[in-house]
């Protein structure tokens, strides 16, 4: 797994702040908090029974503003579970504090 440790190098410096993965009948979906340098990052993902999750680790720059807004005016968090969207908040009121 020389290319896993490889492309690792460049998240040497990362926060994992959550990281959520779940799936049903063959699919699922996947989501990362990370923080570096001060900026928050998340990045999405999802597979079918067909396809994986390879080749979807593309980190976008996000805020707190835009998190909180996806929690309450869209489906951030609130998958087949129910439970990411308020541990989401609960990492979202430490960040601002």
């Amino acid at each position: 797994y020389d290319h896993v440790d490889e492309n690792m190098k460049d998240y040497d410096d990362i926060n994992v702040l959550l990281a959520f993965y779940e799936y049903e009948d063959y699919s699922g979906w996947a989501f990362v908090l990370f923080e570096r340098n001060g900026l928050l990052y998340e990045v999405n993902g999802s597979h079918c029974s067909c396809y994986g999750l390879e080749g979807q680790w593309e980190p976008e720059e996000t805020s707190v503003e835009a998190l909180r807004h996806r929690i309450q005016a869209g489906n951030l968090g609130s998958g087949y579970g129910g439970w990411f969207a308020d541990d989401l908040q609960k990492i979202l009121n430490k960040w601002e504090a």
